[in-house]
């Protein structure tokens, strides 16, 4: 009985000492807490640094996309197809393919236009203080991709990254980058606003202004500034216009744009295709080296077709192409011929005339990109501004069965402008 009481109160004072060790431990820690709390209360954390507090990134977002586009996950290089809730983060790759096109918008409200054929690589996406700083960076592996930002708070940074440059965005500028990994030739423009570009080989630096262009050689030097060729503007087909075949099962499209507004062209090219994308499959119609701003798409049989174009300068710069206009060959029309009568040019003064003539009720009447309607009275008047010194304007004039006539009106001799 002894020995087991003897065993029995020493098994007790031993448990009986953790506890006090272990009540001793959490004093201890509870007065550390406590003096730190004291310390932060009055005199603040000393961890905390606020210039370098980063608010989590909520990625950059795509606003619209087509065709092709795939994204490779910086951390797992997994690849994804492009959707509306896949957010963009630093280290990630978009690529477009050939019928791929993508708009992205990055943290600071900046949008990024992805074109066919081209990866971009974005390098940064952060945003500090709440907002009031961000920092933007992506690079052009290859293709073309446009950027335009908006306002910016101080010590904002957007930069666009290519293999042989850095260029720092101003507010409120739109530029695009074309990068040829072939050639190693790289090409800079900058519509409006500024920006600051420095070469990688040497740190040379020069600023980009609105109008401007730039091109970079394969050695990674500067090697052209010039005024910037702007985009010819389509004049006709309109968007979505239908065009009605003729007897002979296919119809011809004459083709019309408008002269860059700023940059002076040597010649266009046209492309004509049955895919926005233009892809190689696709194109119907191939014609370079135009010296007019019009062409004869002849022979384009009932579907729909989509065309663009590009001016290029004596210098050998090469415009942006315009945006894709489509138009509708369709089947209809009888063969009859579309009378048009009492045809007419009244001059008004500058450029401007009024087209005048008789034609059945209904008739859909078309000079210079205009057009009208033939009244109850089967009169027609049609406002348009002529080219310089022109001294006739082709007109056509459509029923609603789809038959279509072609006709010229002479225009008042020396009532056109002369060119200084």
């Amino acid at each position: 009985m002894t020995a087991k009481n003897s065993r029995f109160n020493l098994d007790w004072w031993v448990v009986q000492k953790r506890q006090i060790y272990f009540i001793i431990a959490l004093l201890v820690v509870g007065c550390l807490a406590g003096g730190f709390s004291l310390y932060a209360w009055k005199y603040g954390n000393p961890f905390y640094k606020p210039e370098t507090s980063v608010d989590a990134p909520a990625g950059a977002r795509f606003i619209s996309f087509e065709g092709d586009v795939r994204i490779i996950r910086a951390s797992t290089r997994e690849t994804l197809q492009a959707a509306n809730q896949v957010q963009l983060y630093p280290g990630d790759t978009v690529q477009t393919q050939a019928d791929g096109r993508a708009r992205i918008s990055m943290i600071d409200g900046s949008t990024l236009v992805v074109r066919p054929n081209s990866t971009v690589i974005i390098r940064d996406n952060a945003s500090f203080e709440g907002g009031k700083r961000t920092d933007v960076r992506v690079r052009v592996g290859s293709g073309q991709v446009n950027i335009r930002t908006e306002q910016q708070p101080e010590g904002t940074s957007n930069i666009i990254e290519t293999p042989q440059t850095q260029n720092q965005l101003g507010a409120l500028t739109g530029a695009s980058f074309g990068v040829d990994p072939e050639s190693k030739t790289e090409e800079i423009r900058v519509t409006n606003g500024a920006m600051e570009t420095t070469t990688t080989r040497d740190g040379e630096k020069t600023t980009v202004r609105g109008g401007e262009y730039l091109s970079v050689a394969p050695s990674g030097s500067l090697t052209r500034r010039e005024s910037l060729l702007a985009v010819p503007a389509p004049m006709a087909p309109r968007d979505l216009e239908k065009v009605f075949v003729k007897q002979n099962g296919a119809a011809s499209v004459a083709l019309r744009w408008h002269r860059p507004q700023s940059g002076s062209p040597a010649h266009y090219r046209v492309e004509v295709a049955t895919s926005p994308f233009f892809v190689a499959a696709g194109k119907v119609i191939e014609r370079d080296q135009l010296s007019a701003t019009e062409f004869n798409a002849s022979d384009l049989r009932p579907g729909s077709y989509f065309w663009r174009v590009r001016a290029t300068a004596a210098s050998g710069q090469t415009s942006d192409w315009s945006d894709p206009q489509k138009f509708v060959v369709v089947t209809g029309g009888t063969g009859q011929e579309v009378t048009v009568s009492d045809l007419q040019a009244e001059y008004v003064g500058g450029s401007i005339y009024l087209i005048r003539g008789r034609a059945q009720y209904g008739t859909t009447i078309r000079a210079a990109g205009r057009e009208a309607l033939a009244g109850n009275d089967e009169r027609f008047q049609l406002q348009i501004t002529a080219p310089a010194e022109a001294r006739e304007l082709p007109l056509e004039a459509l029923d609603a069965q789809g038959n279509s006539s072609q006709y010229k009106v002479a225009l008042a001799q020396g009532a056109a402008p002369k060119r200084n």
